[in-house]
């Protein structure tokens, strides 16, 4: 059985709505965490990086939550995985793209406009993130445009990637300014399996 190692509060979340998509059974391992830092053997064991999330899978380990995803894909839902290798690019252009120009702008903006007390944001950080956000809704706006999927004419991993890492801009007050992307965003966390890993997350 596939083992995931982490908790739903976590990048892991991104993972739970992947193997979600798949179908397969798995079991979720909480990872021990003491005074906010994570102290687990185990886990260490499975990434050496010691971070969560981690896969193992029979012989296969696998660690950063993406690279888990596209594993998961390739291996058990093969209609969400590459077709072609121009497809494989695709995929992995857009999950490095949200991880390198999105998901820092994402945190920032969340951590200084929603989740501190009013009295501990910095609107200068949430300014800026907001900024680079903004952009980057821009760009995903226009490669959505006449089209309901990043990859091809379905669903795929890089759906689930980059949606999972806005996860964040569900609460995104300027989102419906990018028409395409509200539609598209809309519509992947309407996903069954979106809907339980958000529930796990904010249950």
């Amino acid at each position: 059985m596939i083992k995931l190692y982490g908790v739903p509060q976590s990048r892991a979340m991104r993972c739970l709505w992947m193997v979600g998509e798949t179908g397969q059974p798995y079991e979720m391992i909480p990872v021990a965490i003491d005074n906010g830092k994570i102290a687990d053997a185990e886990l260490l064991r499975v990434n050496p990086n010691n971070k969560m999330p981690a896969l193992v899978d029979g012989d296969v380990r696998v660690f950063e939550s993406m690279a888990i995803n596209i594993y998961l894909a390739e291996k058990y839902a093969p209609a969400m995985k590459a077709a072609s290798p121009a497809e494989a690019g695709t995929i992995a252009q857009w999950t490095l793209w949200v991880a390198t120009e999105v998901e820092q702008a994402v945190m920032d903006w969340a951590t200084h406009a929603v989740l501190r007390p009013a009295d501990q944001r910095d609107a200068t950080i949430a300014a800026t993130a907001k900024a680079k956000i903004d952009r980057a809704l821009g760009i995903l706006d226009s490669a959505l445009k006449g089209r309901d999927w990043l990859v091809g004419s379905r669903f795929t991993v890089a759906d689930v990637n980059v949606a999972s890492v806005c996860y964040r801009l569900l609460v995104y007050p300027d989102l419906a300014k990018f028409p395409n992307v509200k539609r598209w965003f809309d519509a992947c966390w309407a996903r069954p399996a979106a809907q339980h890993a958000r529930k796990l997350r904010e249950g």
